[in-house]
């Protein structure tokens, strides 16, 4: 029961395997250019062909010296050719039984002559031509003994070299035809590895492709997201930090003004309560884009306050056409710059100044100018919380890119012109 349930895992295991090394190698392949896998293709023929010569260029001696031991063997076991003849030796012959040698023939006697010794001193008698011996005489054992034809020396040892040379020839042949179909093989396995490469960067080189590319726009759809989100957090954050200081300021002139002058500081409150109305939405929204007139509603119920401390020494020029209140414009930044043009160069100026807003459309951009003749750069040290320029920057960088920009310049005679250019679109 173990058994069975053990091989249908490793199937599956196996298959699993090899589907991930196709995948891997199909992966490799469809991330080639066509220039490179064809490179690859001949770079991997050229070495094929090299291998092919190497390996399979001739029979290898071992082979043939094998093929010759063997044959020799099959030889020596059933036939023995020597210089008394052929012998035949059965190989169901029993155990033991002894290969009969040659016995040497005696000459045959010559007719008519005693059997004496000869003497060296007595002439020899002529001796008469002996008739031709036969050409082979079969000995055939019983019961299966071994077989001798007798042939004359120099024909049984031609008749071996021919079988020896006919054995040795039948072996190479075999070994040739050996490595012939090995070659053939191997040189037709890497022709048809190099076409499986072709085919699969033809026909999974797209799906492969189409999958990477969808991956590779998830990802940056993905990072897109993540990077929304973090711009959306860092600018909810600055614009956190964008408090009305003025606030605290605010209610302690309202306190004064009560006891002093009741109508005015009924004035103010008036004034402080439609400023809260303006700016409490907005920063309840938290939102990354807003409209230019939502901005210009708030910065006139700040400047209303602002003229009720500073009096005659502030004047404020509003322009900004009706059309362009539903464009587009980030939140909070109109004021910030409202609030260091006051801070930085009419407060402190001892008869006071002008404050211009100009909204305008250029080259398919939004541009909102804020300008002053206040005291212009440097002269008075800055004590403020430090975000200020640079926080304007930072959330423009974030929100357009490139697209968004904050030009500052001098003002002539003096003062400070600062102009936020933002991509011209309607507010949602």
């Amino acid at each position: 029961m173990q058994a069975r349930n053990t091989s249908p895992h490793f199937l599956s295991s196996v298959l699993s395997w090899l589907y991930r090394g196709f995948d891997a190698v199909a992966t490799w392949v469809t991330q080639l250019s066509w220039w490179k896998f064809f490179l690859f293709a001949i770079l991997t023929l050229m070495a094929g062909a090299i291998l092919q010569e190497e390996l399979f260029s001739g029979p290898a001696e071992e082979e043939i010296s094998r093929a010759e031991r063997e044959a020799g063997r099959r030889g020596e076991a059933a036939i023995l050719i020597d210089e008394s003849g052929i012998r035949f030796h059965p190989r169901n012959r029993p155990r033991g039984a002894a290969v009969p040698s040659p016995v040497p023939a005696d000459p045959p006697p010559v007719d008519g002559a005693p059997d004496a010794p000869v003497t060296p001193d007595a002439p020899a008698a002529p001796v008469p031509p002996a008739p031709p011996a036969p050409s082979s005489t079969p000995a055939v054992g019983a019961n299966g003994e071994s077989v001798h034809i007798e042939l004359p020396p120099q024909i049984g040892e031609e008749l071996s070299n021919a079988i020896e040379a006919a054995v040795e020839d039948a072996a190479e042949q075999k070994v040739s035809r050996y490595h012939k179909q090995a070659s053939t093989w191997f040189m037709n396995f890497v022709v048809l590895f190099v076409l499986a490469l072709f085919g699969t960067k033809a026909l999974v080189g797209g799906k492969k492709r189409a999958e990477a590319q969808s991956q590779m726009a998830n990802a940056a759809a993905e990072r897109e997201a993540m990077q929304r989100q973090l711009s959306e957090t860092k600018m909810q954050m600055m614009q956190a930090q964008v408090e009305p200081h003025f606030l605290f300021n605010t209610l302690a002139s309202v306190e004064h003004l009560i006891q002093v002058d009741p109508p005015r500081a009924s004035a103010m409150q008036r004034s402080l309560i439609q400023y809260l109305r303006a700016v409490l939405p907005q920063m309840r929204d938290n939102a990354v884009v807003t409209g230019l007139g939502r901005e210009v509603d708030m910065v006139t119920a700040y400047l209303n306050l602002l003229k009720m401390r500073m009096e005659e020494r502030l004047t404020v020029v509003m322009e900004v056409p009706d059309g362009l209140r539903s464009a587009a414009f980030p939140p909070m930044m109109l004021q910030s710059m409202v609030e260091n043009a006051i801070k930085h160069g009419l407060e402190c100026k001892p008869e006071g100044g002008t404050l211009k807003i100009h909204a305008d459309v250029a080259d398919n951009k939004l541009r909102v100018t804020v300008t002053d003749d206040g005291v212009g750069f440097g002269v008075v040290p800055s004590d403020g919380t430090g975000l200020g320029l640079q926080t304007i920057r930072d959330r423009l960088k974030l929100l357009h890119g490139d697209a968004g920009q904050l030009h500052i310049a001098a003002n002539s005679p003096s003062g400070v012109i600062a102009m936020i250019e933002v991509p011209y679109q309607l507010s949602k």
